[in-house]
């Protein structure tokens, strides 16, 4: 039986894709002759069928889907559609700086680009069942060794390759020179099949085809002896560095020129995302701050009519990268009995606010002066929320007493948040509820994204009637 191993699948999504933009070009020509009988010019279209065949296998190797040695079976779908209707616009940006509009068929060119992105969808899920089949069956498998005896990294390393569920990654077992095991022994939950004549004989017999190192005191005389001895058998020698194995899974591999690093933390937005983030604070915000002119001048004016002090309470906090800002509310407390540290937590039935204090802090209002923030660029519309610099939960102030709050200040802080509306709004009495908090808030700065950002604006305003944790 051949068999191959795992570094055939990146080839097997690249020539997929390939056959899905051929095969799309005469259904397309065949769907529209169907549907409106009109005759079409062949080298226009060719044309930029092949530039955005280009652009789309360009933009997928910029993505590393066509480079990874050991491709995961399991992708985004969405991205490859996006990809290829971002190349299909660049193609259609082309054709018009040309002057070839006037040619070029808009009724066509949706058909194909409809045919290709609907053929790219359904070939990953085809795809992914024959590639999870040739894997279980051993068609495509990737037959991997450990060198390196120590139980702690073996198991540890094992529960990193089980996390990801690799059905074509297949662990044989341990090998070192330097172990006092005997080969009925067992490190982890995997046999332990002796040093190096050992593991060349498997080699030779084509039993092996990836050695991976994994020592936690690895010498350069050591690493040279193995290299040495493995180098005389066909098969893949990899280094798992001691801190991959430490610290996984918080770090990425990424290149700095030529040099690999391992990247123990990351800017979460950087670049285009950056552009786009401010780009949808601005615009919600403007257009909030349109709509919302009213109720903002309502509520200034029934603050102000009901107690002395000003309308707007300052109060310093965390900004982004741990500055401190200036966040403006609407005034909900007496001015005598204020806390602008913020060290005196706001409980139910507190005595310091006022009666229109306590119905724009249970309807959120006294937040919509934060829009000024937004405007300035201090803030965002939707990020973690910014605490008051001496904020406590507890006896122990936040920064002391949950381990990585620091790390929710990597973004601007935001208006409202995946915790506000995970149930985590007003009040945090215990360091258990500010833990969740803090973890809610991180896993926000990982995973943002517009669609996101969207969804928790939307459930701010369903919740806003009916959360039970604002006063």
């Amino acid at each position: 039986m051949r068999r191959f191993t795992s570094n055939v699948i990146p080839s097997l999504i690249f020539v997929v894709d390939l056959l899905c933009l051929l095969i799309s070009m005469p259904a397309a020509l065949l769907l529209y002759e169907f549907s409106v009988g009109l005759a079409v010019v062949p080298g226009v279209h060719t044309a930029a069928a092949f530039i955005a065949g280009v652009a789309f296998f360009l933009i997928r190797q910029s993505r590393g889907v066509y480079s990874q040695s050991l491709a995961l079976l399991r992708s985004s779908d969405a991205a490859v559609a996006l990809d290829y209707v971002f190349a299909a616009l660049l193609s259609s940006a082309i054709v018009w700086q040309f002057g070839l509009v006037d040619e070029f068929s808009r009724g066509l060119t949706l058909w194909y680009v409809g045919s290709c992105v609907g053929s790219l969808l359904v070939s990953r899920f085809v795809l992914r069942a024959l590639l999870h089949r040739l894997a279980v069956g051993g068609r495509i498998r990737q037959r991997v060794v450990l060198y390196g005896a120590d139980t702690e990294i073996v198991e540890r390393t094992c529960r990193m390759l089980d996390l990801q569920a690799l059905p074509q990654l297949l662990l044989v077992g341990v090998a070192d020179d330097y172990s006092r095991r005997s080969r009925d022994e067992t490190v982890g939950d995997l046999p332990f099949i002796g040093g190096f004549s050992e593991l060349l004989a498997m080699a030779r017999d084509g039993e092996v085809d990836q050695v991976l190192i994994a020592l936690a005191d690895l010498t350069r005389d050591r690493l040279d002896l193995i290299l040495d001895k493995l180098s005389e058998v066909a098969i893949d020698i990899s280094l798992i560095p001691r801190e991959a194995i430490a610290l996984a899974p918080d770090y990425r591999v990424n290149f700095v020129g030529a040099i690999p690093v391992l990247t123990l933390w990351q800017r979460p937005m950087r670049d285009g995302d950056t552009l786009l983030k401010d780009a949808e604070d601005l615009f919600i915000a403007a257009v909030a701050l349109v709509f919302l002119s009213p109720l903002l001048l309502v509520t200034a004016l029934a603050i102000k009519a009901t107690s002395r002090g000003p309308v707007l309470f300052k109060q310093p906090r965390f900004g982004f990268n741990n500055r401190e800002i200036m966040v403006y509310k609407f005034r909900s407390m007496y001015v005598d009995r204020q806390d602008v540290s913020g060290a005196e937590r706001t409980r139910k039935g507190d005595p310091r606010i006022t009666p229109v204090g306590r119905l724009i802090r249970k309807l959120s209002i006294d937040e919509l002066p934060q829009i000024w923030n937004v405007l300035r660029g201090e803030m965002s519309i939707v990020g973690p929320r910014p605490h008051a610099t001496h904020m406590k939960v507890g006896d122990h102030y936040y920064f002391d007493a949950v381990k990585g709050y620091a790390a929710r200040h990597r973004v601007k802080p935001g208006i409202t948040g995946l915790a506000q509306v995970r149930g985590l709004r007003g009040e945090i009495q215990t360091i258990e509820r500010a833990k969740r908090r803090v973890e809610l808030d991180r896993y926000y700065i990982d995973h943002w994204s517009l669609t996101l950002d969207l969804k928790i604006i939307i459930q701010t305003v369903a919740n806003i009637l009916f959360d039970k944790n604002a006063y």
